[in-house]
């Protein structure tokens, strides 16, 4: 095959190359930058919130405004009997631990300013407070120290008692932020200038709101702060087939035991998952429609394109065969032709992606185009354009040779 003459016939027929090469390089930059979006997402999706997610079940405890106890005896009086709903619910069967937190990965939570020196640059990190037997109920997995002694659990009361906890556990991705080492056991932590003592670290803790691309997600912590105002969530560990049932039972005793107060929110884990992310699961499916559309719409665009020329070129095409080429030469012309076009058009694609990546890092926060997904990109534009290009080519070779000597329609 000479190439000298398809580039000759190409520089010949500018609007028509210049429209392929400009579908092309467009939809190479869209497609290559929604990859990264939609990888993203999904990736973001399924980060490890650290509990035992197929296990677990919440419910939340809401007090009906009533009668109110006086301010120094509310606090007591809630802990005490969240305390023994907690015993409660541990006696359902099929329930293998439970415990009163303040909030769940994906939904509630404080979020604290710590630093590992009382003066030092502090970040944000989501602490979680809880009842005794947290640790074994969310499933969390201890990779250093111990889980929380008896004697350190303190009311929460608001988390005003934060200035009196003495440990936490918390994540190895907040350890390593925050001390640069491998165990963080033993050293302090502080929180407004008051050092709390590291007594365990486990393997994963996501926080209260992870986000796309954040470097903060796993900053997390738990603390020995017993609930003790008006809300309350329960966590409850059972097996994936029982949670349904686990469910209903704890409301019924729960109810039971105090008739005063709303019952919300009751869902597995795997619910509070899927709600929280919810918009990033409709964003993925959009994503995914307008990438495939576009690809669709591209490959009809040159299909279209390449049919025009073809039929433009029906006498020369009719002459070359009274030539004497054959229609594997013809197929092959027009072949080569498709692909030095889509190349061309992937080139200023790729020049176009990284450009359009500037801006949405720039403006929307989106994370740094990588270059394999280019190369991907490249490859998935190589396929779509020569497959496009195709039928007009196999169209292009059938072309008789009579048709040279006759004149155009």
């Amino acid at each position: 095959m000479h190439y000298p003459p398809i580039i000759a016939s190409l520089f010949r027929h500018k609007l028509i190359v210049a429209l392929m090469i400009a579908t092309t390089a467009l939809t190479s930059a869209v497609i290559t930058n929604i990859a990264v979006m939609f990888v993203h997402r999904v990736e973001l999706m399924r980060e490890p919130s650290g509990v035992a997610e197929s296990t677990l079940v919440v419910l939340d405890s809401n007090k009906i405004s009533g009668e109110q106890p006086s301010k120094n005896t509310a606090g007591a009086e809630n802990m005490e009997e969240y305390q023994a709903d907690v015993v409660t619910l541990r006696g359902i069967e099929d329930v293998s631990g439970a415990t009163s937190i303040n909030g769940m990965p994906f939904g509630g939570g404080v979020a604290l300013d710590v630093s590992a020196s009382p003066d030092g640059d502090g970040m944000q990190a989501t602490a979680f407070s809880s009842s005794s037997g947290a640790l074994n109920t969310l499933g969390l997995r201890l990779i250093q120290g111990r889980d929380f002694l008896q004697s350190e659990y303190l009311p929460s009361d608001g988390l005003k008692n934060l200035k009196t906890v003495s440990a936490a556990i918390v994540s190895r991705t907040l350890a390593q932020r925050l001390f640069h080492i491998d165990n963080a056991v033993g050293h302090f932590l502080y929180s407004a200038g008051h050092p709390i003592q590291v007594v365990g670290v486990v393997d994963h803790l996501m926080g209260m709101s992870p986000q796309l691309g954040a470097s903060d997600n796993e900053y997390a912590m738990m603390l020995p702060l017993t609930p003790d105002g008006d809300s309350v969530t329960f966590a409850l560990s059972t097996t994936s087939e029982r949670r349904e049932r686990v469910l209903q039972r704890a409301i019924a005793v729960l109810g039971s035991r105090n008739p005063m107060r709303i019952l919300d929110n009751p869902k597995s884990f795997d619910q509070l998952r899927a709600e929280y992310f919810q918009r990033e699961e409709s964003m993925i499916t959009l994503l995914l429609v307008a990438g495939l559309a576009l690809l669709t719409v591209t490959a009809a665009g040159i299909m279209g394109l390449a049919t025009f020329w073809v039929r433009q070129r029906t006498r020369g095409i009719g002459i070359r065969r009274a030539l004497g080429a054959t229609r594997r030469d013809i197929l092959q012309y027009f072949l080569v032709e498709n692909f030095l076009i889509v190349t061309g058009g992937i080139l200023f694609g790729c020049v176009l992606a990284l450009a359009l990546n500037w801006a949405l890092v720039t403006y929307y926060e989106v994370q740094v185009l990588p270059i394999g997904y280019l190369t991907a990109g490249a490859l998935a534009l190589w396929f779509t354009g020569l497959a496009a290009g195709l039928s007009p080519a196999l169209r292009a070779a059938s072309v008789p040779p009579a048709v040279a000597t006759r004149s155009i329609s």
